[in-house]
């Protein structure tokens, strides 16, 4: 591939330098216009992001049997706490720590402060304040959390 690469620039080289400077160039060498129009489909959707907050993988499918055990997490156990990995998250959070945003699976600070709420509430180690902010105690006290999944789950 590489070298089928470096051969069509050799070429394109060639040809632009021939016609007198690729900044010269007619519009004879130039790409031929397509017609472009908008499409929507699944391919054009960027899938949301994995946010494992500090987890490995391992840590984070234990979280993903703890939500199929407890919130209706049906998705696979892949360790990557994709969109409906926090969306499970986020109805425990709205029924039992003050969560009132979306059940989006979107990891804002709403997110983040019920989380706190729950690390701090249930003592997995959460000291810091409840900022919706996911820095690294936030992150060591949910580490404390998947561990103990992992050894439940």
């Amino acid at each position: 591939m590489r070298a089928m690469t470096k051969a069509l620039v050799s070429v394109t080289t060639a040809v632009g330098i021939a016609a007198g400077g690729l900044a010269t160039a007619g519009t004879s060498f130039a790409a031929p216009t397509q017609d472009t129009k908008a499409v929507a489909s699944a391919e054009a959707v960027a899938p949301l992001a994995v946010v494992n907050l500090g987890l490995n993988a391992t840590q984070a499918k234990g979280v993903q049997r703890w939500l199929r055990a407890h919130w209706s997490y049906t998705d696979s156990i892949d360790g990557e706490l994709g969109p409906n990995s926090w969306k499970a998250f986020q109805r425990m959070l709205k029924a039992h720590h003050g969560y009132t945003g979306a059940i989006d699976g979107v990891v804002g600070s709403g997110t983040v402060s019920a989380l706190q709420r729950f690390l701090k509430n249930n003592g997995w180690g959460y000291t810091g304040a409840i900022d919706g902010v996911a820095g690294s105690g936030t992150q060591a006290a949910f580490k404390t959390f998947a561990n103990w999944c992992v050894d439940t789950y």
